[in-house]
């Protein structure tokens, strides 16, 4: 595929400027998303659920995305970026108050109900920003400006549940013996009410940081892009199409990115629970998810570092989605008694703490460096040369990120019926689709791909 650069001519201070202001939209992003890694065994014991059930805390989150991306693209052709970066915040706000009752009442269902809330929040916000940052500058760097608000949305993602964890679970092993000695069902519901009001206080600031920044963004002055128009060499063949969906290569796309989405969210959202389920304390198991965070945040320095200059954006995928499916079968195959211990630093106490590391917890966790490259890379290439389409097809490729909602389901299930380790076997066909996107399905329907 001949590479060409956005029509886009913006001063470097504004391109320095939007990457800025962007990359504080990304964090939050991360730090919201990646809570999940620790809801999840938190409220599996909290509201005593299954594994299968737990693991809808995932399908809620991340249905928002296909139930809003499209709605939320009509509401941003008639507020505008910044209003619509707004609304977004506050609807994040709206779902993180919904915990409060959850919390008061521990049902499950006002959990799941304020994480709806919370992903069409964010749904808003992916599908103005992904685009926006997309087109920003030359569309052969596209990856590279994706994976710099990448390390911005994993590094979140990183302290999020280690700041979580160390107010929700803190004292776990002490509340499990606990919980183990109650003599009554009342004695037991006591304690498991106590353990879920922690979450009060933490969505109450969270609440109020995205009040104020939904208010703050009217202050915020963001330079217009737009989309490029069709490419010149395909015009002939592109300008004649009515549709979004005339385009192959975006809606190959959007399949593969489902897929992909799903195990992104494997890897950072069963991690924590996967290490619990083979006997590792939660003094370890909880910084599990930061470890698949690091990963991805050393394979996005490695892209800003390699692209364009010494890595086409399309072989990084390549890369990407072999290593994904070599980590995988890491995950499955090496016995979990396999373990060692390593030094981590904590990056809220910014202290080092020793961790117990299975191998198996280890492959899953460089899931993360096997999927940093991913999301950047698919992005331009399935945005190519679509012209006046492209703001509906960022919002078919924000509903993709509904794969994070449907394939962690099934790896519960999965999980349920065999075991947690076994359970990882959902991830070598969702890479085996990537795999397939990153070396054909990506010049499907495009006459001059190369």
């Amino acid at each position: 595929m001949t590479d060409h650069t956005s029509s886009n001519s913006i001063s470097r201070k504004d391109y320095i400027y939007s990457i800025t202001v962007i990359g504080v939209f990304f964090f939050i992003f991360g730090f919201v998303t990646w809570l999940n890694g620790i809801l999840i065994p938190f409220l599996r014991t909290a509201c005593e659920l299954s594994d299968f059930e737990a693991y809808f805390v995932t399908f809620a989150f991340y249905m928002s995305y296909l139930l809003m991306a499209l709605p939320a693209s009509a509401v941003l052709q008639k507020t505008g970026f910044k209003l619509g970066m707004s609304i977004g915040c506050w609807l994040m706000a709206a779902g993180s108050l919904v915990f409060i009752p959850a919390a008061s009442a521990r049902s499950y269902a006002l959990f799941l109900t304020g994480l709806f809330v919370t992903g069409g929040g964010l749904a808003l916000l992916q599908t103005a920003v992904n685009p926006y940052i997309t087109i920003l500058g030359p569309r052969e760097s596209a990856a590279k400006r994706i994976s710099i608000m990448g390390i911005a949305n994993k590094f979140a993602g990183a302290l999020a549940p280690l700041i979580l964890a160390g107010i929700v679970l803190k004292d776990s092993n002490i509340l499990d013996e606990q919980l183990a000695a109650a003599v009554d069902d009342a004695s037991r519901a006591v304690l498991l009410d106590e353990m879920a009001q922690r979450v009060i206080l933490p969505y109450i600031v969270m609440s109020i940081i995205y009040l104020l920044l939904g208010m703050l963004m009217k202050f915020v002055n963001l330079p217009d892009v737009e989309a490029e128009e069709v490419d010149e060499t395909t015009s002939e063949a592109l300008s004649k199409r009515t549709s979004v969906l005339q385009f192959p290569h975006l809606v190959i796309g959007v399949i593969a990115l489902f897929f992909y989405v799903g195990v992104e969210v494997i890897a950072g959202d069963t991690i924590i629970r996967y290490g619990q389920s083979i006997d590792i304390p939660m003094e370890s198991a909880k910084y599990y998810t930061s470890l698949t965070m690091l990963g991805m945040i050393i394979g996005y320095i490695m892209g800003i570092i390699l692209i364009p200059k010494y890595l086409k954006q399309g072989n990084a995928l390549k890369i990407c989605a072999i290593l994904g499916v070599i980590f995988s079968l890491g995950a499955i195959l090496v016995p979990p008694s396999v373990s060692f211990s390593m030094t981590f630093l904590d990056l809220t106490t910014f202290k080092p703490i020793q961790l117990i590391l299975p191998v198996t917890v280890l492959f899953v966790a460089l899931l993360g460096l096997a999927n940093s490259l991913i999301w950047p890379a698919m992005w331009p290439l399935a945005l190519y040369g679509l012209g006046r389409f492209t703001k509906t097809a960022g919002a078919l490729l924000v509903m993709a990120i509904a794969g994070g909602a449907l394939i962690p389901l099934l790896y519960g299930k999965l999980a349920d019926i065999y075991n947690t380790q076994a359970a990882y076997w959902i991830c070598v066909p969702c890479y085996l689709i990537v795999m397939y996107y990153a070396f054909w399905g990506y010049k499907a329907g495009l006459k001059n791909a190369g």
